[in-house]
């Protein structure tokens, strides 16, 4: 008996447990960002797709800052239904859209970029992920860092209501991002004590920047992939702080907004969160 003779008949290949299906029909959704490999939206996602039955995958691309526009303008090409945008392309991606809306015009930051009829759409849904997910109206903000996630935040937050004062290792960009959204600058590192709402938007995420101090509002944009909490989340739960909204929580803001901005449908939020938690 050959080899041949002995394999098993042909067929579909065996699905790997918890991995979508891809076949010729698969709308395939992008993540675009340098580096990606940490990333947990593929698992977010992919998770949400199965929820409701949907023939769609999403897949994590690391695209070089010098090959952004051709990556961009691929994604038209190649048939993709859309695309997240993370560091450090989120406000690259702007001039090689063909509509971008008016939050994340004013941001200049765009996370999401959904493909219709061959032209690209970008918005940003960082900034509703926080405005969501604490008090704004009448608050005084402390926001570190300010790249693009910042941007949108400080944005979100300023239309909220929010007075946002910026603080970043690079000066002249934090007072660029307090023109933005009509605040000021706080020097680097910073006093946390008078600010109700404390927010990191860089990506440290083992370093205590900033002291929380008891009945304060907490964000953290940075995430640990293993799910263990960040410097400031921890210290935010052990001062007593009144609401603590870590990495994860914004990620499932933000990719709930982005999912329905793809599909035209509501989020499973809850398949989102729990395979994050998983």
């Amino acid at each position: 008996m050959s080899s041949l003779d002995s394999m098993p008949p042909a067929g579909d290949p065996p699905v790997e447990p918890g991995l979508p299906a891809i076949d010729a029909e698969t709308r395939i959704v992008a993540l675009l960002g340098h580096p990606v490999a940490h990333s947990l939206s593929p698992r977010m996602q992919n998770a949400a797709f199965r929820a409701l039955g949907l023939n769609w995958a999403y897949v994590a691309l690391d695209v070089a800052p010098e090959r952004v526009g051709e990556a961009v303008r691929g994604l038209a090409a190649l048939g993709l239904a859309g695309a997240n945008v993370t560091i450090p392309h989120k406000s690259a991606v702007i001039p090689f859209c063909d509509e971008v809306d008016t939050v994340a015009r004013r941001a200049e930051s765009v996370n999401t970029l959904v493909v219709h009829d061959g032209r690209l759409f970008g918005s940003s849904t960082d900034g509703l992920a926080v405005t969501q997910a604490v008090r704004a109206a009448g608050e005084r903000v402390l926001l570190l860092g300010a790249g693009g996630a910042a941007k949108a935040v400080a944005v979100a937050l300023a239309d909220a209501g929010a007075d946002v004062v910026v603080s970043a290792r690079r000066d002249e960009q934090a007072r660029a991002l307090a023109a933005l959204c009509g605040g000021t600058t706080a020097a680097w590192p910073p006093r946390g004590d008078g600010f109700g709402i404390l927010l990191n938007s860089t990506p440290l995420k083992d370093e205590l920047i900033v002291t929380p101090q008891p009945g304060q509002q907490v964000v953290d944009m940075a995430y640990n992939r293993d799910g263990s909490p960040t410097a400031l989340v921890a210290a935010a739960c052990a001062a007593g702080c009144d609401v603590v909204v870590d990495g994860v929580a914004v990620l499932v803001g933000q990719g709930a907004a982005a999912f329905e901005r793809w599909t035209g449908q509501a989020a499973p939020v809850a398949a989102m969160r729990a395979a994050l938690r998983a």
